[in-house]
């Protein structure tokens, strides 16, 4: 039996282009070079967590039971934490690139900027119908 390779971050810091991509999930070494054409989301969200720690990218879109069977398909190897390394559960700045935290703070812009609007609108309505009540008995 063959014995698992294990990398430290900083032989996986070193393979973050789309022509050798490795990222880490769950303490795990991916080599997802073959799949950056094939990723439904893009080559940019493999790109933008290549070479890094991904567990919590992974995480939070939710993958399916089938997307972690194509995962395990592109093993590579155990991550070998060394003292100095982000925990676990921590993730470095560098993991949740600007361009998904703005994106993430539009998307609750958004809802809020909805929220709002429709009380608004609804404040509006009542105003109106109270308007139109008030023209009608008069």
């Amino acid at each position: 039996m063959d014995a698992v390779k294990e990398y430290t971050y900083q032989d996986v810091a070193e393979h973050n282009t789309n022509s050798d991509l490795f990222m880490v999930i769950h303490d795990k070494v991916y080599d997802v070079t073959k799949f950056i054409d094939e990723h439904p989301g893009g080559e940019e969200v493999l790109l933008d967590v290549g070479g890094q720690d991904a567990t919590e990218a992974f995480e939070d879109v939710g993958h399916s039971d089938e997307a972690r069977e194509t995962m395990e398909q592109m093993f590579a190897g155990n991550l070998k934490r060394q003292a100095g390394d982000p925990s676990p559960t921590a993730q470095s700045g560098a993991v949740a690139p600007k361009a998904q935290t703005d994106a993430a703070g539009f998307g609750i812009g958004l809802y809020a900027f909805v929220a709002i609007g429709g009380a608004i609108a609804y404040l509006g309505f009542q105003y109106l119908q109270r308007q139109q009540q008030q023209q009608s008995s008069a």
